[in-house]
């Protein structure tokens, strides 16, 4: 198989022969379409050649959502350059601590993030040439590349297979950023996987909210429309009133989201009059839904597919189709087309068979290359020819799995595990409760003891004694958490996802809870 057939540089080229005038993008009312794209792309590839970028060579983003980085994307790919989209939400000693990391040869920022952009520059060691995103900025005039002591450009032209498309900065949640090296073969496979199950068609209109700096924002949707031909409605952020207007005045067919996207569109008072008749499908990706969660999306006809994936795997690893969606709600599902994976033991990484519960284990040509320029954090992922993801997962006897926790968000209490997902789904189904987040905190008696933060739902009152013992209904009494906190909105990552480290530090060690002698009795 000649080396560069799964390169992603050709895809807008493909498109615009087929249809030239159908509408790739539509960035807050302005539309580019195929031929546009296309053309765009291209004599940016060229004029990157033309002032010395070579293969191999990263350019690094400051930008929201736009078309313009859709452009940036696709000539990086005809050019074997590598984008680093890096998130505007970062303050500039992230950001400077990032782009130590990627070496980049370009910085590009948007004129809205350049404080920030000129900020950032600031605290670097060496000089990285910048300049704005967009026709009127690096397409106008693309500047001499910059190298720093990052890895030597290649001297070839031609793009291979196993060349760098995307570094994606993993979202520091339960630890220190690291750059996630995805090939064009990685992203052309995931995308392949994901239209066997998730199918898009030509005539769809994709509603895209993900930010273009997590890997969702490309893989999951953009990217296949684009190969397809469907049309990508670009939002810059998520505002639960805007989405729920497009999905009724563009008829939007199918979008995604984090399960928080899905919480704060059923909580908004327009919800239950929006016409949701044109949305066929809603993807769920980035952490377990709860199932009263699911149960009210159900409600307004819509079954969404839940999946798993990880930026380490491009993301995706695991799918629920839409016609399990009812009957086995809270499921991950099975693994996508192309995508091989296993449960090992989180001790002593034996290999489990049969209906078992471990650490979930993924193997395909969709699993990144590695992080950039950390080989001991690679290898410690790549373990014995498996990423190893850290998440525990529960498999049946059928085969279908669910996502019990982040083995790194596990705290054990008297010896014995808990999930904070199986927690917080518990403490979910209470009418009072909107959202919340159960974190571990150190405790003198039992080494960790559970503390739930809740959000509580507009009109409802409740307090943390009727919660406890809510959650006692339903789960073993250790499970339930010893303290609940009220906190006005959960702190989240830009992807959605619960900050726990960021509850745990507010909680404090010196402010466990200590059990009494009554709860001691019954939890024993």
């Amino acid at each position: 198989m000649p080396d560069g057939r799964h390169t992603l540089g050709r895809w807008t080229r493909d498109r615009a022969r087929a249809t030239p005038e159908r509408i790739a993008i539509d960035d807050r009312g302005v539309v580019v379409r195929y031929r546009e794209l296309d053309e765009r792309a291209e004599r940016l590839a060229v004029a990157f050649r033309a002032a010395g970028y070579a293969v191999g060579d990263r350019v690094a983003t400051i930008t929201g959502n736009s078309a313009d980085q859709v452009v940036l994307f696709f000539a990086c790919a005809k050019a074997g350059l590598a984008l680093v989209p890096l998130s505007w939400r970062l303050a500039p000693r992230e950001l400077a601590a990032q782009l130590e990391i990627a070496q980049p040869a370009l910085l590009l920022v948007e004129n809205e993030f350049d404080s920030l952009g000129r900020a950032t520059l600031a605290r670097l060691a060496r000089r990285v040439p910048s300049t704005a995103l967009g026709a009127h900025g690096v397409e106008a005039e693309v500047p001499a590349p910059g190298r720093g002591a990052g890895p030597v450009a290649s001297e070839r032209t031609e793009v291979h297979d196993d060349d760098a498309l995307l570094i994606i900065f993993t979202s520091g949640t339960t630890a220190t950023p690291k750059g996630a090296v995805l090939t064009h073969a990685n992203c052309f496979w995931t995308n392949l996987s994901f239209s066997r199950i998730a199918e898009l068609r030509a005539t769809d209109t994709v509603l895209a909210v993900m930010p273009q700096y997590h890997v969702g924002g490309w893989n999951i949707q953009p990217l296949l429309a684009w190969w397809t031909g469907a049309t990508v409605v670009l939002e810059r952020t998520f505002d639960p009133g805007r989405v729920l207007h497009l999905i009724q005045e563009r008829r939007i067919t199918t979008m995604m989201g984090v399960p928080a996207n899905y919480l704060f569109l059923a909580q908004h008072p327009a919800f239950g009059d929006t016409d949701l008749s044109s949305l066929e499908h809603a993807i769920v990706g980035g952490a377990p839904m709860p199932p009263a969660l699911l149960r009210t999306w159900h409600a307004r006809g819509i079954a969404l597919t839940q999946g798993y994936g990880l930026t380490e795997a491009s993301p995706n690893v695991l799918c629920l189709p839409d016609e399990d969606a009812l009957r086995r709600a809270g499921s991950a599902g099975k693994p996508y087309p192309h995508v091989d994976v296993a449960v090992a033991d989180p001790v002593t990484g034996e290999h489990l068979e049969g209906a078992a519960e471990g650490e979930l284990l993924v193997q395909g040509p969709g699993v990144f290359a590695g992080y950039f320029r950390d080989g001991a954090a690679s290898a410690a992922a790549l373990g014995d020819g498996w990423l190893h993801t850290g998440d525990l997962v529960r498999r049946d006897a059928d085969g279908y799995f669910t996502i019990v926790d982040r083995l790194k968000d596990l705290y054990i209490t008297g010896g014995e595990g808990v999930a904070p997902a199986e927690v917080e789904a518990a403490l979910m189904t209470h009418p009072a409760v909107a959202d919340v987040a159960v974190v571990g905190v150190p405790d003198d008696r039992w080494g960790e003891a559970g503390v739930a933060w809740v959000v509580t739902a507009r009109g409802r009152v409740t307090d943390a004694s009727e919660l406890i013992e809510f959650a006692r209904e339903s789960l073993a009494h250790f499970k339930a958490p010893r303290e609940v906190r009220f906190i006005d909105e959960l702190p989240r990552s830009a992807a959605g996802k619960v900050l726990r480290r960021a509850l745990v530090e507010r909680a404090g060690p010196d402010r466990a809870p200590r059990p009494t002698r009554s709860e001691l009795e019954e939890t024993r």
